[in-house]
């Protein structure tokens, strides 16, 4: 969660809503992917960081699947994110602060609990809430 964060801060710099996002093979430890938001960036409201972080670790397997694979995110997933995680065959999302107006997987859909998922990997949320929830508010603070 630590390099998250790291990636999450990193977005913040460049101006982007700071949202970090890893994904790891706990097998071997491995980081396949890591990333920030770059949706400012990028111009390309798909550019979250669960998306480019599944992006690069799906291009290190050679697979479009990364089963047994886990995810650390700083924020709750969106929808978008969570049908991208769901789609990748996860085996677990953990996630710092819970987002009652965009998240999808404590609140809103709560895609994972749907019955036209195919996949809902374990979900463990609250992981370093009150620094994620920091870092989301003193950034949107500076933005007023």
């Amino acid at each position: 969660m630590d390099i998250a964060f790291q990636e999450a801060e990193a977005a913040a710099a460049r101006g982007e809503v700071p949202v970090g996002a890893v994904v790891v093979d706990p097998a071997t430890g491995a980081i396949l992917g890591r990333a920030g938001n770059r949706t400012e960036e990028l111009a390309d409201p798909t550019a979250h960081a669960e998306i480019l972080a599944l992006r690069q670790a799906c291009a290190a397997r050679g697979s479009p699947r990364l089963p047994g694979c886990d995810l650390y995110v700083t924020l709750e997933p969106c929808a978008l994110c969570a049908a991208a995680l769901s789609f990748a065959r996860l085996r677990r999302v953990y996630f710092g602060a819970y987002d009652p107006k965009g998240g999808a997987v404590d609140h809103g859909p709560r895609f994972y609990r749907q019955p036209t998922c195919h996949h809902a990997p374990e979900v463990y949320g609250g992981i370093g809430e009150t620094r994620a929830g920091a870092l989301l508010r003193d950034f949107f603070k500076s933005r007023r």
